[in-house]
């Protein structure tokens, strides 16, 4: 994705705040051994580039004037209640040196996982993103995990899934997170509880 910005002079609060009101968000880019460089973004463009989940997850071109750069989304702030971007942060990537990120998680084939199809389980998503280490290159939009071999009882660990390229997954603490669970049901639960109490 492309993301069009313009060299910012001012600086300050009353700078930022006639940018705003001018229709243009202010920004900073900084990494890769350079100095931080200020620029301005239009509001709407920004604005509406920040739905879009690839957006978050993705190596970003960022042209400055003639100039374009790789970039990564690293911050950005809102206004609490207006639909309003206040301030963006952008990180310089090297095609060299691994980067630190957080994907989405995209889970499929959970209908026709047996747990879900035959044995009446429900399937329980535990993360909904996963922190990996990776060369810009080979930067993942999103994580796939395939959940069509799921049975009763089976989860689906870190260690389950298939990277590209140079991804590695990050993990803190646990050393092969579950990812997803295939559940029993609550109903189901209370049926069997039912029946062992009225055998005893």
């Amino acid at each position: 994705m492309q993301v069009v910005a313009f060299e910012r002079q001012a600086q300050g609060t009353g700078a930022s705040r006639r940018m705003r009101i001018a229709g243009k968000v202010p920004g900073i880019v900084y990494g890769a051994d350079q100095k931080p460089q200020m620029i301005e973004l239009d509001h709407n463009a920004l604005y509406h580039a920040l739905k879009k989940e690839q957006f978050h997850s993705s190596v970003l071109d960022l042209a400055i004037g003639e100039q374009t750069t790789k970039v990564l989304l690293k911050a950005f702030q809102v206004h609490p209640f207006r639909p309003i971007v206040l301030h963006v942060d952008f990180m310089r990537v090297a095609a060299d040196r691994k980067i630190h990120m957080k994907v989405p998680v995209h889970f499929v084939n959970a209908e026709e996982a047996p747990a879900v199809k035959l044995e009446g389980c429900m399937i329980s998503h535990v993360l909904n993103e996963i922190e990996i280490m990776c060369l810009p290159a080979d930067l993942p939009e999103f994580i796939e995990v395939d959940l069509g071999g799921l049975h009763k009882g089976q989860s689906v660990h870190v260690n389950d899934l298939k990277l590209p390229g140079s991804v590695t997954v990050v993990t803190h603490g646990a050393e092969n997170p579950v990812i997803a669970s295939a559940l029993t049901q609550a109903g189901e639960v209370s049926a069997e509880s039912t029946t062992e109490g009225d055998g005893k």
